[in-house]
């Protein structure tokens, strides 16, 4: 599935819709270059988890931040600086994936052979400044009924 967003607004938007069908221990991995909106749409699938967009950063210099103020706990990992897969592995990163939360993944392709085996994926392209293609595909069962979900209520 694919669908394309016009405005960092609409891509907030788009979040919001993810989040409202997420559960603890979701994965969501997000992928594309430097600036394509990845950190825009985390902020709007923590918006509509009931946690303040705002607080949710580009956080290339931190590994992991963890928002506990909403309706389900959100770690946002942001591994653009991961060069080492054994350093996430000491921060309990497996432990934050299954526990009680939701975690969204930007860079997942740095994880080697950490990445989970289910996840949501969504990869933003440039399209022009403003212009993103989102494209979503699922690995696992879970995820293929997520990713119907989602389809079926945004709309494009």
């Amino acid at each position: 599935m694919q669908i394309i967003s016009s405005s960092p607004k609409e891509t907030i938007k788009i979040g919001r819709v993810i989040a409202g069908f997420l559960k603890a221990q979701d994965i969501i991995c997000l992928s594309g270059e430097l600036g394509c909106g990845k950190t825009i749409l985390a902020k709007g699938i923590a918006a509509g988890l009931k946690i303040k967009a705002f607080d949710v950063t580009s956080s290339s210099f931190v590994i992991i931040r963890a928002h506990l103020n909403g309706k389900l706990p959100f770690y946002h990992f942001d591994l653009y600086r991961l060069k080492d897969v054994r350093g996430i592995s000491s921060l309990g990163f497996e432990e934050y994936l299954y526990g009680e939360g939701v975690s969204v993944i930007e860079w997942p392709e740095n994880l080697g052979c950490l990445v989970p085996k289910e996840y949501l994926k969504v990869e933003l392209i440039h399209q022009n400044e403003f212009t993103r293609k989102i494209k979503f595909s699922a690995q696992g069962k879970r995820y293929k009924l997520l990713l119907r979900n989602i389809y079926e209520n945004i709309g494009n």
